[in-house]
């Protein structure tokens, strides 16, 4: 008979119901720029492979600097992290509708990549020890469905720009993010009972060396970076170019074409994220491999929904595989951080995260503009799409080396 959880730490799932906001307006405002191409080159006159560099600077600044925003967290304060790259963040998108060249926009997505790179591995970390193997994968679920549905509001980007200017929708959502973290200030809180108990020996702060030999000394985290740098290689492969595949496919507007293009495989990330936390949780319990065979079934499920995209005359069965792709590609992403702390050093896992992000991210920078570069070459945007499928199927063996092997743990 499995043993009785331990009870969750009081805000527990508040945590998560916070940061499902902040996840939210994390990847709307990075995602929408790429719904409306139109209209950004008609105001600032650029090739399709500047317009793919602007996603490129974001992702390699972000990239680089991820570890750092990881080490900071775990060093310092997760929570503060978080409030501090909110703030920022979102004062930078405000900013970015007041772009006139395209040096200035290029600009302002570096320095999105750098106010964004502080979120992503300190939220991680901060559901992972507020949240036991019980529910930890269920958490980070719901806090990524967060980020699927900011995903999907990124079509309104598009719309916003179609129906009135592009610069509105960076006012609006960059408004909204700077007073949501005036709420964070007054209600997020980093664990009281990760803490040292009252009267124990002071613990040494961390050193970034410290956590570099840690990482790179343990195999499987090494084979982790592989895995999660393939997989967003094979992610913005799809993604970054989904947009302008639909308007050329199926003569679709720009508005309606990023609203599908984000909207419908956010519909399918949105349940995915739910279905394999709470699956891989179940699992886990008795089966340590658990929650790397969810994230292998999705991955083996995602392949077949690529091509059915890339070749359907129908809109609608297009969409289907759209739904299904976001669904099954959820499955992996739930699971990396409850896989992370099952493999790596509690002192570290932020950083590690951290470290994830930045080689995910550079390597889906680089895929992003070599789309653009051959966009203006005349090559179909199938071609990438396939590419990605070869990369998932890779993904798939990489997740089940660095599977865990015992039951997971509870720090």
């Amino acid at each position: 008979m499995t043993p009785a959880s331990p009870a969750l730490p009081p805000r527990a799932w508040l945590v998560v119901g916070l940061l499902w906001v902040v996840g939210c307006l994390n990847y709307l405002d990075r995602v929408m720029l790429i719904t409306m191409r139109l209209s950004v080159k008609e105001a600032i006159p650029m090739t399709d492979a500047q317009f793919g560099l602007l996603t490129t600077v974001f992702l390699v600044v972000y990239a680089v600097l991820s570890p750092i925003g990881g080490f900071i967290a775990d060093r310092l304060s997760c929570s503060r992290t978080i409030i501090f790259s909110l703030f920022v963040w979102s004062a930078i998108t405000w900013l970015t509708a007041h772009a006139t060249t395209f040096d200035q926009l290029l600009l302002s997505r570096a320095l999105m990549g750098f106010s964004e790179a502080c979120y992503l591995p300190a939220a991680a970390a901060l559901i992972a020890r507020y949240h036991g193997p019980a529910t930890r994968s269920l958490a980070n679920g719901i806090h990524l469905s967060g980020v699927m549905v900011g995903s999907g509001l990124g079509g309104l980007g598009g719309l916003i720009a179609e129906r009135y200017s592009w610069t509105l929708a960076f006012q609006i959502f960059g408004v909204a993010g700077v007073i949501f973290s005036f709420v964070l200030v007054a209600f997020l809180r980093d664990n009281p009972l990760a803490a040292p108990a009252a009267g124990s020996a002071p613990v040494a702060p961390i050193k970034i060396g410290e956590a570099l030999r840690s990482l790179f000394g343990t195999p499987k985290f090494l084979v982790a970076l592989g895995f999660w740098g393939m997989l967003g290689v094979t992610s913005w492969a799809f993604t970054g170019w989904l947009p302008t595949f639909l308007i050329e496919q199926f003569q679709l507007p720009q508005g309606k074409a990023g609203i599908m293009a984000t909207g419908f495989m956010s519909l399918g990330s949105l349940s995915g994220m739910i279905i394999a936390g709470a699956w891989a949780d179940r699992w886990s319990r008795n089966y340590p491999e658990g929650r790397a065979m969810v994230g292998i079934i999705g991955l083996a499920i995602c392949i077949p929904c690529v091509f059915v995209v890339a070749n359907s005359p129908w809109l609608a069965l297009t969409m289907a595989g759209l739904v299904c792709f976001g669904l099954t590609r959820a499955f992996p992403d739930v699971n990396m951080m409850p896989i992370l702390f099952e493999i790596t050093d509690k002192r570290y896992r932020a950083t590690a995260y951290g470290m994830l992000n930045a080689f995910a991210t550079t390597a889906g920078g680089i895929v992003i503009y070599l789309g653009g570069v051959l966009r203006d070459a005349h090559v179909n945007i199938t071609t990438v799409f396939y590419a990605g499928t070869v990369g998932m199927a890779l993904c798939s063996g990489l997740l089940w080396v660095i599977r865990p092997r015992q039951t997971g743990k509870i720090d």
